[in-house]
């Protein structure tokens, strides 16, 4: 094995360099009886950080 296959990540540093650069979850789920669409539902999620140099994007409330 070489170093870098022995490599562990920690679950937190994992999760600290994904909301650093954001992650997009996108799925679609849908029930269906007898080969008869019931319900279809679209998952778009956008996952990041915010901070002074990535603002929140519903603005500044007071």
């Amino acid at each position: 094995m070489t170093v870098v296959e022995r490599r562990e990540v920690a679950l937190v540093d994992l999760l600290d360099r994904l909301l650093a650069g954001g992650v997009v979850i996108t799925g679609d789920v849908t029930l269906r009886i007898a080969d008869v669409d019931l319900v279809r539902i679209d998952l778009n999620a956008l996952i990041s950080s915010v901070n002074a140099r990535v603002p929140a994007p519903w603005g500044e409330r007071t």
